[in-house]
């Protein structure tokens, strides 16, 4: 399907929700999407988006309190997914922006109604196709929470772009570890 330029076309695809334990059994699939995804300058070779790295960090976000995972497929094949979990409260990276939290927004997290989307990725051949953007309102429809937070590396341009389209608003700057890079710390008021 062709659409007037900058109209988005979509994918056709199927949308399945994991929960941690049942995710476990398709972490290998989730790990050849990152891997791929993250195979490009500036992650390749950068210790921090390694794949054993971000598989540790998958493994551990599998037990966080809320976690989900929806995936796209075609042809059986995980052409794109999103993962994320109920927000903490006290997590660092949350903490560490302090007032520039809005105070609703930190009320919400303190009552555990913010999701926090950590991840979102498409393979490079679905990109720039609305994929991205239909995985991303599949998971926020089913979540119970009232608004969304995420970081987003503040030099990935497209990714950037794309939420402040979205409708999501910068709060500030984070770190996630000494090593990482800085990430624009945004949130997605509620919806409902």
């Amino acid at each position: 399907m062709i659409k007037a330029e900058g109209e988005m076309h979509t994918v056709d695809a199927e949308y399945q929700r994991y929960d941690g334990p049942s995710a476990k059994g398709i972490a290998n699939e989730l790990l050849e999407v990152y891997a791929e995804v993250y195979d490009v300058p500036p992650y390749a070779g950068d210790p921090f988006f390694s794949v054993k790295s971000y598989g540790d960090r998958l493994d551990a976000a599998f037990d966080a309190e809320g976690f989900e995972t929806v995936t796209a497929r075609r042809d059986g094949r995980i052409i794109g997914y999103v993962h994320g979990a109920t927000l903490p409260s006290d997590k660092p990276w949350w903490t560490s922006l302090g007032d520039r939290r809005p105070e609703e927004l930190r009320k919400l997290a303190d009552a555990g109604q913010v999701f926090w989307l950590r991840e979102l990725m498409v393979l490079p051949e679905y990109q720039n196709q609305g994929l991205g953007r239909q995985i991303h309102d599949t998971v926020i429809a089913g979540r119970a929470e009232s608004a969304t937070a995420l970081t987003c590396i503040v030099d990935n341009q497209p990714a950037h772009d794309a939420y402040l389209r979205w409708g999501y608003t910068i709060m500030g700057q984070i770190k996630h570890a000494p090593e990482s890079p800085v990430y624009d710390a945004m949130f997605l008021p509620s919806q409902r």
